[in-house]
């Protein structure tokens, strides 16, 4: 039996993150500069304490308080309320918490602190290769699915 791959086998270990006190123009110039749509804010000690995401940013412009963007600080509009996965979290757990809700990264905090984080497209791409790895797959075939009918218009088509 194959192990279990888990977050810390998925998670990148190099993340963007934010400081809470960082001003939010920064703030949207680190996300755009680092081509991601979102990052984690961590403390002095790299614990999570949130996470901005473009949706936040997003907020800012709507509600027309880009005014007074240079005075305001990350901790004013990150989201506190921060699901993390542990570096043991399996890859169905973790595809279960995508599932379950909107965000794309999960940050993977070991003994509280940020190790790494997780995003859909890493859990996507490791079930790919998966069923690419999988017996069943070389097995499996959706014609046996395919009424007798269509099946006989198709290899019409085909001559």
């Amino acid at each position: 039996m194959s192990k279990a791959i888990t977050a810390s086998d998925l998670m990148t270990k190099t993340v963007t993150t934010l400081r809470p006190e960082m001003d939010m123009e920064q703030a949207i110039q680190t996300l755009l500069k680092s081509k991601v749509s979102g990052a984690t804010v961590v403390d002095a000690e790299r614990h999570v304490v949130g996470v901005l995401s473009e949706k936040d940013c997003l907020r800012i412009f709507a509600s027309g308080a880009y005014n007074s963007l240079p005075n305001a600080t990350v901790s004013e509009y990150m989201s506190k309320d921060v699901l993390t996965v542990a570096p043991d979290a399996d890859l169905f757990r973790v595809a279960d918490i995508f599932l379950k809700h909107s965000f794309r990264r999960l940050p993977v905090v070991e003994d509280g602190v940020l190790v790494g984080q997780v995003s859909r497209r890493d859990v996507l791409a490791r079930s790919r290769a998966l069923w690419e790895e999988s017996p069943i797959k070389k097995e499996w075939t959706d014609s046996k699915y395919i009424p007798d009918e269509l099946r006989a218009r198709l290899e019409s088509k085909k001559s």
